[in-house]
């Protein structure tokens, strides 16, 4: 019995492995080319595309790779080989006829995977590949085949690794407005090529060639870039993994690349992870370029005009379902001047993204804020590749801001500067600003810093939702030290007088001039106590105010008692409701008003002497002309009476001529704690209203609610 048993056995075992033999030696010696109308006729019908393999068709058997486990490495399995392989594209395809050509497609298939309906290609190698794939506006794309019936199939497909050597990829997507072609080519035949001639030279040369790079096992392909991402050409090169691991989660493919997107240059250097279905993305990221806001064709994310900038940083992409959020963390970079350096998260959300994080500044160099505004010169717009809009005759900035893109983004970014220069002597200090977006209004609610002692807390919103921008700012300044202002003027260390201002305004238009030119509200500014000289106002860089000082005072240092000014603007016009200098020579009053809409000054100033001056011609003086060719000086009618009468006693008496040129002055000091009081009192509210409150922060429950429904 026991006989008759391993018998059996034995001739079961011997009737399989001649039937294995069987089938090794038919795959071995059939033709398989006699195969491939039929194969092709299949797969066509399959795809609802035109499939044809036009080369030789081998299969043949190998043993499982020594990286498996276990029995199944001694497993033969089938490999086959098919030559100049074709498939097409949808007719509405515009990234080319064919999705798929190769000179050579070579597979293997694990054979006991298909006793559980799954087809498991351990290998697929591709030999000069040229895919053209596309997705459309409507989400429809060229890899989603015909469905030939309504129920899913039983059979899956597995790939554990891909690999192929010099090609190329076009891919197409219009939805993220995506045309990017890349030629790819294999490192290891350009390096063997090249060790080939270090050997040759180190042959006649009789010195030992250089070892093989240790870049070869980490990347296996080099590739270069070409094309555009929504508008904006796209050129690079870099460099990646030869085979692509797909049969594990959480595995890595490494890429390098650089690559020049519009106006920015990109660096890119980090993993793939799970390349299967792409779950996240881990690169060292660099970005340069001659502004910020040339970021937008490939971010999405309005950010404003800079100077050229540089930052370097970790992104870290994770996929949450369909949603990737994207994560720039601890970058470090530079702006003009300035340094920056923080963390930032966009978040996918409905019904917009939200970006949010932390900035925050060492040193923040005012002219590199220029931009923002407009106000850089016409040669500064054009190095950042915008035209040049400023006119030669207005200081006010006219370049537009464009509120389209504020609808593209919903923003909460905070700003911590230690120190922003506006000049050599005047920094401004522990900067705080927050940055509101929601749904086209834009807030810095608030925006503070400290300067010379004291602090300026402001708060400012821009309501882009309407083809104008409805704007307002309220600001205020308390308790900036006047010795402070100056540091580096001796003659000013004894002063303890102190500046306060307010400013209250509304204003519509699409740039800092226009939104002047229509503003409402008020103005006031005093100082308790000081010194002023012209060497003080050029340096405050107030050049009507020293034209001013020099023909009222001529070249010396004054004692100031206080200055007070009080303005009511309307409709771009800001009058003066009070405006007075006292000093210890002279009272000052100035009356007028300033055009802000055609930028023209029209002012009076009227200086009256305390005490007795001899040899003073002081007059009434006008302020009048444009802010960038201002013209100050005296009125001739009371200078040139002055003059004609010294003239005149001069013929009878050289003593009296003299007489015209005493100036007898009655005048009483300025009330200053009155008229301080009354231009440091609450002033009202500005004229108009603002159309939308400032942008609120978004909350962490509304960002998770808004993406489960983007979900």
């Amino acid at each position: 019995m026991r006989h008759s048993i391993a018998r059996y056995v034995l001739t079961g075992l011997t009737a399989i492995f001649l039937l294995v033999a069987v089938i090794i030696i038919f795959v071995a010696v059939f033709d398989w080319n006699l195969a491939r109308p039929y194969i092709n006729r299949e797969v066509s019908s399959l795809t609802g595309r035109d499939f044809a393999i036009q080369g030789d068709l081998k299969v043949h058997f190998r043993q499982g790779l020594r990286t498996e486990h276990g029995w199944r490495r001694y497993v033969p399995r089938p490999e086959i080989s098919a030559g100049d392989v074709h498939l097409s594209n949808p007719s509405w395809s515009i990234a080319g006829p064919q999705m798929f050509v190769a000179r050579r497609v070579d597979i293997a298939l694990h054979p006991l995977d298909l006793l559980r309906k799954t087809v498991v290609l351990t290998d697929v190698v591709l030999d000069a590949p040229a895919i053209a794939l596309e997705r459309r506006a409507d989400g429809s794309n060229t890899w989603t085949f015909k469905q030939n019936t309504s129920e899913p199939s039983a059979w899956s497909v597995e790939v554990q690794r891909l690999a192929f050597s010099s090609g190329t990829i076009r891919y197409v997507d219009g939805i993220i407005a995506l045309d990017l072609q890349a030629k790819v080519a294999s490192i290891a035949d350009k390096v063997a090529a090249s060790q080939a001639r270090q050997a040759a030279t180190a042959m006649h040369a009789e010195t030992p060639a250089a070892p093989p790079s240790g870049a070869v096992e980490k990347f296996g392909l080099q590739f270069e870039l070409g094309g555009t991402y929504r508008k904006a050409k796209v050129s690079g090169s870099g460099k990646a993994g030869a085979v692509m691991t797909l049969e594990q989660d959480h595995t890595v493919y490494p890429i390098q690349a650089n690559a020049q997107l519009g106006e920015n240059k990109i660096g890119v250097d980090g993993t793939l992870t799970d390349p299967r279905s792409l779950s996240g993305i881990d690169l060292q990221l660099t970005l340069g370029g001659s502004s910020m806001a040339n970021l937008y064709p490939l971010t999405g994310v309005p950010l404003p005009e800079t100077p050229p900038y540089a930052t370097r940083g970790h992104l870290i992409g994770k996929k949450d379902g369909d949603v990737w959020n994207w994560t720039y963390q601890n970058f470090t970079g530079t702006v003009g001047s300035s340094d920056l350096a923080g963390t930032l998260q966009y978040l996918p959300r409905q019904p917009r993204p939200l970006l949010r994080g932390a900035v925050t500044s060492q040193q923040l160099r005012l002219q590199d804020l220029g931009p923002t505004v407009g106000a850089d010169s016409n040669a500064e717009k054009q190095a950042r590749g915008k035209a040049a809009v400023q006119p030669d005759d207005k200081a006010l900035p006219v370049e537009q801001f464009n509120t389209d893109k504020w609808s593209a983004i919903d923003a909460d970014v905070t700003f911590k500067g230690k120190k922003l220069v506006r000049s050599e002597n005047i920094p401004l200090q522990d900067i705080v600003a927050e940055l509101h977006m929601k749904d086209k209004v834009l807030s810095l609610t608030p925006l503070d810093f400290g300067m010379a002692g004291g602090n300026v807390t402001s708060n400012i919103s821009l309501d882009g939702r309407e083809k104008s921008i409805n704007a307002q700012i309220k600001l205020a300044a308390r308790h900036l030290k006047v010795r402070e202002l100056f540091p580096t003027l001796q003659s000013m260390s004894a002063s303890f007088g102190e500046v306060n201002a307010d400013a209250a305004l509304t204003g519509h238009g699409n740039s800092v001039s226009s939104m002047l030119a229509t503003s409402n509200g008020e103005l006031g500014a005093v100082v308790s106590e000081g010194s002023i000289s012209k060497f003080i106002l050029e340096a405050a860089g107030l050049n009507v105010a020293n034209a001013v000082f020099v023909k009222v005072f001529g070249d010396k240092q004054v004692h100031l008692n206080c200055m007070a000014s009080d303005f009511e603007v309307k409709n771009g016009r800001a009058g003066i409701r009070q405006f007075i200098v006292d000093t210890d020579d002279a009272l000052v009053d100035v009356t007028g008003d300033i055009d802000l809409s055609r930028e023209l000054l029209n002012l009076d100033i009227r200086p009256k002497t305390k005490g007795v001056r001899i040899f003073s011609l002081r007059t009434p003086l006008y302020a009048k002309g444009s802010f960038k060719h201002p013209d100050v000086g005296p009125y001739k009618g009371p200078l040139a009476l002055k003059a004609g009468a010294a003239a005149a006693l001069a013929v009878a008496s050289p003593l009296a001529a003299v007489l015209p040129l005493v100036n007898i002055g009655n005048v009483k000091d300025a009330d200053c704690a009155g008229a301080l009081a009354k231009a440091t009192q609450t002033r009202a509210a500005p004229k108009s209203e603002p159309t939308a409150a400032p942008a609120k922060p978004v909350t962490e429950g509304e960002v998770k609610k808004a993406q489960q429904e983007k979900k």
